[in-house]
């Protein structure tokens, strides 16, 4: 009786405790993609950087300009030569739809260029949709505009 007692006591346990946990698992996944991405950013890692992407993103840049798809955003990237520039994301904001499988994200970016210093030389706000996929949290859309 005493065992039985001790493994029910175990077991809801262990059911509330991740229970909690599921409840921000995707939220928490989506901060740790984000970043893992500042990393890879920060490492010009950039076919890490692609790979928290959709096939099929759309991105606008700072400036307004529009790339569709992975590949589009690839040649911009390899088009800026080798400018030591990156780009970090400061997130304020996830909001999850688990039914559907989405998520908005929005906060600041800010660039660097090591060679000019460590303060941000331009920065900005952004916002990006989060889509679930097989494996894992994905960036559909992302939309960058620069105020500084």
């Amino acid at each position: 009786m005493k065992i039985t007692r001790n493994l029910l006591f175990i077991f809801l346990s262990i059911f509330i405790y991740s229970s909690g946990l599921l409840s921000q698992t995707n939220k928490e996944q989506i901060l740790a993609v984000r970043n893992a991405s500042n990393q890879a950013l920060k490492s010009y890692d950039n076919e890490k950087v692609l790979s928290y992407l959709t096939d099929d993103v759309l991105t606008t840049t700072g400036s307004g300009t529009l790339l569709s798809g992975k590949k589009a955003l690839a040649d911009y990237i390899i088009d800026g030569g080798e400018s030591k520039m990156y780009w970090i994301r400061d997130t304020k904001e996830v909001l999850v739809n688990e039914k559907r499988g989405l998520a908005w994200e929005n906060g600041i970016w800010n660039a660097y260029d090591p060679e000019k210093g460590s303060q941000s030389i331009i920065n900005g706000n952004y916002s990006a949709m989060w889509t679930k996929e097989s494996d894992g949290w994905k960036i559909k859309p992302q939309l960058f505009v620069s105020l500084n």
